[in-house]
């Protein structure tokens, strides 16, 4: 998908996201022009570590999937990004290059918006700040949750609650179906939760042999999500 950029409404667009929600109009307005549509397709590159940083990125259609490679060649996927979702906020105020890699996992469109607009919008408003503080703060907290999981829980454990990341509990309730469509391949998924392909479809089919989810593909039924949670909770 490609935007036609001279009806795009890019204000309209920045106003719907978490870190630019309830600015004014004319702020809304001077941070459009410091932004840029570009256009990925499936497998481009986006950055890799070591280039310089000069913007951060919103995602408005298509996956992002943020990673590193160790010295032995091995990826391990950090985070995988989604349409409305933003990254690289917190790296634009080190000044230093990025960190880790960024690949289209789809055809992907970004909104970039530039360090240079965010640092001058900073300097004229102290309010504009705070919205950027919240956005580095909540990826921090999504970053001490992972790490929170792969201390205290087993692979079958972080398998459990990465299919259940969205649903609001209730355990009062009764059964409780719902679908849960994966973002990614398996192997991907995989990778983010620090376990390999092979234990990640093990503990899939292990589930469905137990009647409490069926697989079609990236489509995971789950049967019952109570008798899920406290599977995982054995």
């Amino acid at each position: 998908m490609t935007l036609d950029t001279q009806f795009f409404d890019m204000p309209r667009f920045l106003a719907g996201s978490p870190l630019f929600s309830g600015l004014s109009p004319d702020e809304l307005a001077r941070i459009a022009k410091s932004c840029q549509i570009r256009n990925y397709a499936k497998g481009d590159m986006i950055f890799s570590v070591g280039e310089a940083c000069e913007a951060f990125h919103i995602v408005f259609n298509g996956q992002v999937k943020l990673f590193v490679v160790s010295p032995a060649g091995q990826e391990k996927v950090i985070e995988i990004i989604s349409p409305g979702q933003s990254f690289a906020e917190a790296l634009v105020f080190l000044n230093k290059p990025y960190i880790l890699n960024a690949q289209a996992l789809v055809d992907t469109v970004l909104v970039n918006v530039s360090k240079r607009g965010v640092i001058d919008e900073i300097e004229q408003d102290p309010h504009f700040a705070l919205h950027m503080l919240a956005g580095v703060s909540r990826r921090l907290h999504s970053l001490v949750q992972d790490v929170e999981a792969y201390a205290l829980q087993n692979g079958m454990q972080r398998l459990i609650g990465y299919l259940l990341r969205d649903v609001e509990m209730d355990t009062t309730g009764g059964q409780h179906t719902l679908t849960v469509s994966l973002p990614a391949s398996k192997a991907t998924i995989a990778s983010r939760l620090s376990l390999t392909p092979e234990y990640f479809s093990r503990v899939l089919h292990e589930l469905e042999a137990r009647q409490l989810i069926t697989i079609d593909r990236r489509e995971i039924r789950i049967l019952d999500v109570k008798k899920l949670l406290g599977y995982g909770a054995q």
